[in-house]
């Protein structure tokens, strides 16, 4: 069922959460083409240790780490052609099973043409008050909830079966590189019904019964040239992210530029308008301070007429705001100078929550770079590694 009014209802921002001020370890979760691998430091942050590969060869779309136990590990993969799978660890990855009742669409009656989930793309663990809940989301776009720490998986039929999302999620294939995407599925940690996702194509989308009903939110979100805005099928997001601090204030990397968007307010304002006009405002990843919600970071890519997807002029850098996207900073020292064409995935984007936070990003050229002081100098920590799809960070 579809609302037909997003929530006006007002919230009170959470305060901030005190930063881990004794952390002992800082693992990465590297997601890539060809496996996992896991690197692990300790709070200082300046040597680290890579360990891996798991699972060799698969494909393998997200791994994270369930922050309410911190040792239950989901992996979404993809295994050839034996086709998806869900793998889950509850002893911090030294052994790992495979999820009895994977998300799957329900079959229908013979001579008729069902959906198929081609690959789990997202992973969201649930909210602190359930605690073996999660969320996957899915290409072709599906939701799915487990209940039991990820082994057996359940659609969320009032997304998946209402007849008007069906038409605004499209077919199996929409256009976007590997199928249609539907991800950043967000918990409100105020409220554990209280929903919100993207759907690359399809746009961003709220609930607020946990997830029997939905209402779009894509005022103020542009579209490619030539298509009707008020076509939701074609509003394309990258990345949603809520600001731990204040989940009251939402961020959007989109393929049409970065917005952010204030409740109880609808309507998305584009912040990326002030970003440099050589280097425009298109990207896949997006990242947010821990605890300073006016703090968030972009990897801008070309996006161009032919979307070469890389660093624009070969010439890679993050580019952060402290004041809310009024203006933005490049935050490029230590990355190369020129000649490097990689780029980084919707994913592959993360921010620690040490005191000084640490930004982290994998690159489809397999390496990871890492900065102690929220992005003013880069360090290559990992090299040659495949393409990274996904990479999350955890302290503990």
């Amino acid at each position: 069922m579809v609302n037909a009014m997003p929530s006006t209802r007002t919230r009170t921002p959470k305060p901030a959460k005190t930063a881990n001020k004794t952390p002992s370890k800082t693992l990465l979760f590297i997601a890539t083409r060809k496996g996992a691998w896991v690197m692990e430091s300790d709070g200082a942050r300046k040597a680290w240790a890579l360990k891996g590969p798991h699972f060799l060869g698969e494909t393998v779309h997200h791994l994270v780490l369930d922050p309410r136990d911190k040792k239950t590990l989901l992996m979404a993969v993809k295994t050839g052609h034996l086709g998806p799978a869900l793998r889950r660890s509850t002893n911090g990855g030294r052994t790992w099973t495979e999820a009895s009742r994977p998300p799957a669409f329900p079959k229908v009656p013979e001579g008729q043409k069902g959906r198929v989930v081609d690959h789990t793309f997202w992973l969201t663990p649930g909210h602190a008050s359930e605690p073996g809940a999660w969320y996957a989301a899915t290409s072709p776009h599906g939701l799915f909830k487990s209940l039991d720490g990820g082994d057996t998986w359940a659609p969320v039929s009032g997304l998946n079966d209402d007849p008007q999302y069906r038409l605004w999620m499209g077919g199996e294939q929409d256009g976007t590189p590997d199928g249609p995407k539907l991800h950043s599925v967000i918990v409100d940690p105020r409220d554990k019904d209280h929903l919100y996702l993207g759907m690359s194509s399809g746009g961003v989308h709220e609930s607020l019964d946990g997830g029997q009903s939905w209402s779009p939110m894509i005022q103020g979100m542009e579209v490619v040239e030539g298509f009707s805005v008020e076509d939701i099928s074609v509003h394309d997001p990258h990345c949603v992210r809520m600001c731990p601090s204040n989940p009251d204030r939402l961020y959007q990397q989109n393929h049409c530029g970065i917005y952010r968007l204030d409740r109880p307010g609808t309507e998305w304002v584009r912040i990326g308008k002030t970003m440099p006009k050589k280097v425009g405002d298109v990207g896949f990843p997006m990242t947010v301070h821990p605890t300073d919600d006016n703090v968030a970071w972009v990897f801008p890519m070309d996006g161009q007429t032919v979307w070469p997807r890389t660093s624009p002029d070969g010439k890679p850098a993050v580019y952060g705001t402290a004041n809310g996207g009024k203006s933005w900073s490049r935050l490029d020292a230590g990355f190369p100078k020129e000649q490097a064409w990689w780029t980084v995935m919707r994913q592959a984007m993360a921010a620690d929550t040490h005191k000084t936070t640490g930004l982290y990003l994998g690159t489809t050229a397999g390496e990871v770079w890492a900065s102690r002081d929220g992005g003013g100098k880069w360090i290559c920590i990992a090299r040659h590694l495949p393409e990274i799809y996904a990479l999350d960070v955890a302290v503990l």
